[in-house]
């Protein structure tokens, strides 16, 4: 394979075409007439190093020759529709049939040039492919521009279910000293926590977080309320709780349902009292604090169950919450991507613009157990992995891609034409690079430079690829005793 560039690229968020062709002088041709026109090429000579290249890299378009000596242009059209469905692919071939231009549109192909190749033509889809990647362009910087607008206290939301949300918040925070946050798992409860204490006439003083699921159940009396010295086996110090710390300000209990009942009934005293007292002193202390507590238990069913208390669940739901999940706001999805994508671009140093259009299928149909905790998580790992500017489905992860059962295909013969052999129908990008990689690997004995080169990709990458298909140690066959 010879993958290469040449030149300067015509600019950061130029588009890109992958030329794929065993023919040096047709390579030259078309490089030079796409990087006249604006674009970044890449050209390779080989259908399997376009499809090494097509593992970590997107490209906008890609011109390939139908009939290739190693993999038949219909195999690498399968495959790079299978990996990179946004990719525009042109089938180029010097012996043009009726029957295979029809079976290249079925396939998806955008056209089917025959040899010698209409430049004109050409050009026309190189434009149409540029004016698409610029009308991207501009409708992910009206995202950022619009997730900006509808950041409200570090949460986004443009739809319905948030803006109610922001307007509750809005009106409730300067009045109330006592509410109850409910919702799932990740959707952003100790957001709408911090929310009130900024909005609120406290914002100011202190406000103090503590997860409820994440103290020792021998020690929250201690955390919350302090202890005096020789309280206990260890209090060899007076200490200050995280109630009298918060003295002034806010106090948010994360999990309020993970409260020991012991532990509950202390805290009702502190909210009807206004006082704590400390592990091992008799002596009341005075403090102000709002308390905001959080749950994603249905705390209801834990009073009829027994493990809460009746008292301090009215207490403490004086006014009630809900955060939606994302499954019910799933219009704003692409206002949170666009959002964690400016900031991990920002944090890791990348020119990160936004995601492919597969890609944003791919979060807006998937399930969202995790809510939006797991789609930062989603978008902050595909920002790391991402090469380029465009985070397409690759980097989303196995969890986050479409299904597709994988189909094996024999290699393609030399000079054969891969549509006109059996298997070629299921073509599958995985399979065939791993298949490449595996007879390289074992005609080089197992020598990774020398296999890397052969490959036309960097040691590196060839590391990532072996270890993502589980490729060990390879030895060179032996050869058969004549």
């Amino acid at each position: 394979m010879a993958t290469h560039r040449r030149g300067a690229p015509a600019g950061a968020s130029a588009p890109t075409l992958l030329v794929v062709d065993d023919e040096q002088a047709i390579l030259n041709v078309l490089r030079d007439v796409a990087e006249r026109v604006g674009f970044n090429v890449v050209t390779c000579a080989t259908g399997t190093g376009a499809l090494a290249h097509l593992r970590d890299h997107h490209a906008d378009i890609a011109a390939v020759d139908l009939r290739m000596p190693d993999l038949g242009g219909m195999d690498v059209l399968r495959a790079i529709r299978e990996a990179d469905p946004d990719c525009h692919v042109i089938l180029m071939t010097g012996q043009g049939t009726i029957e295979s231009a029809v079976e290249a549109v079925k396939l998806g192909a955008v056209d089917y040039l025959t040899k010698p190749l209409d430049f004109q033509r050409f050009r026309e889809l190189l434009a149409t492919v540029r004016e698409n990647a610029s009308r991207r362009r501009r409708l992910l910087e009206a995202e950022q521009q619009a997730a900006e607008s509808a950041e409200f206290w570090g949460m986004i939301g443009r739809g319905p279910a948030m803006q109610e949300l922001f307007g509750l918040i809005q009106r409730l925070a300067p009045h109330i000293r006592t509410a109850l946050i409910t919702g799932e798992t990740g959707v952003g409860k100790e957001l709408v926590a911090r929310a009130f204490h900024r909005i609120g006439p406290r914002r100011d003083r202190r406000f103090v977080a503590i997860n409820s699921s994440a103290v020792v159940p021998t020690l929250f009396e201690s955390e919350l309320f302090g202890h005096a010295r020789g309280a206990f086996t260890g209090a060899t110090d007076n200490k200050t709780g995280l109630f009298e710390y918060a003295h002034g300000g806010t106090i948010f209990l994360d999990e309020i349902g993970e409260l020991p009942l012991a532990v509950q009934a202390k805290l009702l005293r502190v909210l009807e009292s206004g006082e704590v007292q400390r592990v091992g002193t008799m002596e009341p202390r005075r403090v102000d604090v709002h308390v905001l507590a959080a749950t994603n238990r249905d705390l209801n069913a834990e009073v009829e169950a027994g493990r809460f208390r009746a008292d301090l669940l009215y207490r403490l739901n004086v006014v009630e919450i809900h955060v939606p999940p994302l499954r019910d706001r799933r219009e704003d999805i692409p206002y949170l991507t666009a959002a964690f994508v400016r900031q991990a671009a920002t944090r890791l140093g990348k020119r990160l613009t936004g995601l492919t259009p597969a890609a944003d299928r791919t979060l807006m149909t998937a399930r969202w157990d995790g809510n939006v905790r797991e789609l930062r998580n989603i978008v902050e790992r595909a920002c790391i992995l991402a090469d380029g500017e465009l985070i397409t489905e690759r980097e989303l992860g196995p969890g986050k891609q479409p299904q597709a059962s994988p189909r094996p295909v024999e290699p393609a013969a030399p000079g054969a034409e891969a549509a006109g052999r059996p298997g070629a129908n299921g073509a599958d990008l995985a399979m065939l690079e791993k298949d490449h990689i595996l007879r390289v690997m074992e005609s080089v004995g197992g020598n990774k430079m020398s296999a890397a080169r052969i490959l036309g990709i960097g040691r590196r990458a060839l590391y990532r690829r072996l270890e993502r298909y589980g490729i060990g140690t390879i030895e060179r066959r032996p050869r058969p005793k004549e």
